[in-house]
């Protein structure tokens, strides 16, 4: 074990050093009171709350045993990453903030893809109100280590220190560079910081949720965990942070037999293909809409297709002009594949073995929330809700009026402390 003193001395220089990169104050003239305790907003990527009951999460156990455990979180449609981590800091259904899937074409902007920097960093993909711009027009300081949206200048706003998504940063990396900024004086440490860790997703697509390996993936986000709570002892801010837990979305196991091919589904000629994933989405080449929607349209195992204007009302999509034409939702552990790309006798043997993005009312796409810290109930374990209601939690939580959006104050009051 690593002497704790020399420890503390280590994150009290990095966060010295740190300091030096902070941000401008906020544009804002008006300045909400400070809140007493800080935020820590942490993503947990793909975890579904069953997960908790593996027994293999025993930090992460204790928090939502003494604080504030949902039974689940539902996701909002679709149930990709970028859709929902963006409604949970916004409170918007992707319908309305724009973010309509991870991948998307806009008329204006052209393509937008999540491994696709510039269009990540272009502000105007990004609708609403994230909660780091409501703290920074608060006067709140904020501190961002990887959320989609924090990468751009939202309503001219970027949080205070953020970083470009880097997949090579280790979890232990990430929370120390958490608890440095934490580690910096009061009237310099930020009010709000979120922390992402996409491990138990990443294992969940390559080995499916019920693997040995997604097991190993949830012992490391639980020590990552530990150590993070660990590290607020020796700053010293041990019950005196409130930390809100969330997953974007489940994960379900995907059956190699169950394979689509794209080109019998659709001549490829007949339509511009926008994303081809669990969500199939598809705009008709000009002149072509009746012959696009007579293949797509029709009944078949394992998909369902809709036009934009005709989506399920549980959905609540279709209105944004970035939702394209024609949406297809895959069945649970359904997949697509384009014909030329497509082996089945290797793909059986392996590739990707988990998949989200199906219908968010699937038990399997459930999501995670626990929140723990002294702005917070004790002990209680509430009914699931919809994850647009996060929002104006964090925001009370910080102290700030929230932005409007799909979110109910009133579904989350009851866990205020």
């Amino acid at each position: 074990m690593p002497n704790e003193g020399a420890a503390a001395a280590c994150l009290l220089v990095l966060a010295l050093l740190l300091g030096a990169c902070s941000g401008a104050p906020s544009a804002s003239g008006e300045r909400a009171q400070a809140p007493s305790h800080p935020l820590i907003l942490l993503s947990l990527d793909g975890f579904h709350p069953d997960y908790l009951d593996r027994g293999l999460s025993p930090r992460l156990q204790a928090l939502a045993d003494d604080g504030v455990r949902a039974r689940w979180l539902n996701p909002s449609f679709p149930s990709k990453t970028f859709p929902n981590h963006y409604t949970v800091v916004t409170g918007l259904r992707p319908d309305r903030h724009g973010i309509v899937d991870n991948t998307m074409l806009d008329p204006l902007l052209g393509r937008f893809a999540l491994h696709d920097r510039d269009a990540v960093g272009d502000g105007r993909w990004w609708g609403g109100e994230p909660l780091w711009v409501s703290a920074r027009r608060a006067g709140l300081r904020s501190a961002t280590l990887f959320w989609p949206g924090s990468e751009a200048a939202i309503g001219g706003y970027r949080p205070d220190r953020w970083l470009p998504y880097d997949a090579a940063l280790s979890m232990s990396d990430r929370v120390d560079r958490v608890l440095a900024w934490l580690a910096l004086p009061p009237a310099r440490r930020p009010h709000l910081v979120t922390l992402y860790l996409e491990a138990v997703d990443t294992t969940g697509h390559l080995y499916g949720p019920d693997s040995a390996e997604v097991d190993g993936a949830l012992a490391a986000v639980d020590a990552a965990l530990g150590r993070l709570l660990d590290g607020l002892a020796e700053i010293g801010l041990t019950g005196a942070v409130n930390l809100v837990i969330v997953s974007d979305h489940g994960m379900a196991q995907v059956d190699p037999a169950r394979t689509l091919v794209l080109e019998d589904l659709v001549d490829p000629s007949l339509v511009e293909i926008v994303g081809l994933s669990e969500i199939l989405s598809f705009n008709p080449r000009p002149g072509r809409t009746a012959e696009a929607e007579s293949a797509l349209l029709a009944e078949r195992e394992g998909l369902t297709c809709h036009r934009r204007t005709e989506t399920p009302p549980q959905w609540r999509f279709g209105s944004h002009p970035r939702v394209p034409a024609i949406v297809c939702l895959l069945e649970e552990g359904w997949r697509v594949r384009r014909r030329e790309r497509f082996n089945p006798w290797q793909d059986r043997s392996g590739g990707n073995r988990g998949a989200h993005g199906y219908d968010p009312l699937s038990p399997s796409m459930r999501a995670l929330f626990v929140a723990h810290g002294p702005g917070l109930a004790s002990g209680l374990l509430v009914d699931p809700f919809d994850n647009v209601h996060v929002y104006p939690l964090l925001a009370a939580l910080l102290g700030i009026a929230p932005a409007p959006g799909d979110g109910d104050p009133a579904v989350t009051a009851a866990m205020l402390r």
